[in-house]
């Protein structure tokens, strides 16, 4: 059975999407571009470097988005915003494929450079940085299976070279999830012999 488990941790997480990403150009507007695409796709299978399968469901971001800012940045660099939830720059939408988002480009040097990037296909896809808050995990099959049930997201960002990092992350998780399902099953066994010793005794008053 896959095993739930929560992080005790606040370990961010960085995932990679090479696909869809995309220049538009707003109705009405003749010097806006905008970004869009999507940023995570849900039930999407993802080989973690051999170690395990991802996948993220869907909606899992759905709770954050309401609570918290997501930044859209630059080869995950802070200090290169490109929009901002909070700030209406970056609007993000849970449909049945994944998280789509639109990002107005600013009318600033990363702005007008990621909009020729873009449009040229030197900046094919996104990441996006993420906290797993509940996962659950499946260990019965070869690799194992991970999936994102909620999440933080933190931030997407535009890259030449979308990356994946923090597997350590990931690999603690599982081990977490393997130590809950040892001991639940010490405690199953535990129950079934005082349940077993229990019968007997009960058995043996009657005769």
């Amino acid at each position: 059975m896959p095993t739930p488990t929560k992080p005790k941790t606040d370990d961010r997480e960085v995932r990679a999407l090479t696909e869809g990403l995309e220049l538009r150009s707003l109705e009405g507007a003749t010097d806006t571009r905008t970004a869009a695409g999507y940023a995570v796709l849900y039930d999407q299978e993802a080989n973690v470097f051999d170690l395990w399968i991802e996948t993220i469901a869907p909606g899992a971001f759905d709770k954050s988005l309401q609570q918290r800012d997501v930044l859209a940045i630059h080869s995950h660099d802070t200090g290169r915003v490109l929009g901002r939830k909070n700030a209406g720059t970056l609007s993000l939408r849970s449909d049945a494929k994944g998280l789509a988002f639109e990002n107005p480009l600013p009318d600033t040097s990363d702005g007008r450079d990621l909009a020729v990037q873009i449009e040229r296909g030197d900046i094919p896809g996104m990441s996006f940085g993420f906290r797993a808050t509940k996962q659950e995990w499946d260990d019965s099959v070869d690799p194992p299976r991970r999936t994102i049930l909620e999440g933080e997201l933190y931030e997407i960002t535009y890259t030449p070279v979308p990356v994946w990092s923090q597997t350590e992350v990931g690999l603690r998780s599982l081990e977490g999830a393997r130590q809950e399902r040892r001991s639940h099953n010490k405690a199953g066994a535990i129950g079934r012999i005082a349940s077993k010793r229990m019968r007997l005794a009960q058995a043996e008053r009657k005769i």
